[in-house]
């Protein structure tokens, strides 16, 4: 089992490495986004840069968002990747959003490397889920051909490939909140407290 490093919701929160921007300070070409309010850090990062923003978001969207592969699923991969890559913001978030999704409090801990995945989860095609996220998520080189084969052997080549393109999306995602130390907001630490997660 992993450990995590567990963070001390009572700590002070520290200011990330560059400026989230606002509907004030956000180039010309990126206030769109901000036409509801301040939208969540990750955008607000993102705003500094409208050339990137402007292919990021979407691509971002589409991959995370509504698709062939179940809700369920993509939040299997969305934790579990954060979690192994140790991703205070996207841990903190996915699992309020894996809570939401239907994933029990057990199933969760054990995405979060809390409990023992082996044990929690029972279904084959989720077994196989979890050890092909591990594979890619922090393994070097090829695949061990029986994960490979575990997968294909519970999920089609489409959804193969758009769970894989979903990994490493997810992990480009935890460096940038990693790397720009993002911090989780007020209400997904109430959320985290509420439902009985630490931070």
């Amino acid at each position: 089992m992993n450990s995590m490093r567990v963070v001390d919701a009572a700590a002070p929160a520290t200011s990330p490495l560059v400026a989230l921007m606002t509907p004030a300070t956000a180039p010309l070409l990126t206030r769109g986004a901000f036409a509801d309010g301040q939208p969540d850090p990750i955008t607000a990062v993102l705003a500094q840069v409208p050339e990137l923003f402007d292919v990021a978001l979407p691509f971002i969207g589409a991959t995370l968002g509504p698709s062939f592969v179940p809700l369920r699923a993509k939040e299997i991969v969305i934790l579990r990747t954060s979690a192994l890559l140790e991703c205070e913001y996207c841990v903190g978030a996915h699992t309020v959003v894996a809570t939401d999704a239907g994933l029990g409090h057990d199933e969760v801990r054990a995405l979060r490397a809390e409990l023992d995945w082996v044990a929690v989860f029972t279904d084959n095609a989720e077994r196989a889920l979890i050890g092909w996220i591990d594979a890619i998520a922090l393994g070097r080189g090829r695949v061990d051909e029986s994960i490979a084969t575990a997968m294909t052997d519970h999920w089609d080549d489409p959804a193969v490939v758009e769970i894989t393109v979903l990994i490493g999306t997810t992990m480009m995602l935890n460096r940038l909140c990693t790397g720009l130390g993002l911090p989780p907001g007020a209400d997904t630490l109430e959320r985290l407290s509420t439902d009985g997660f630490s931070a």
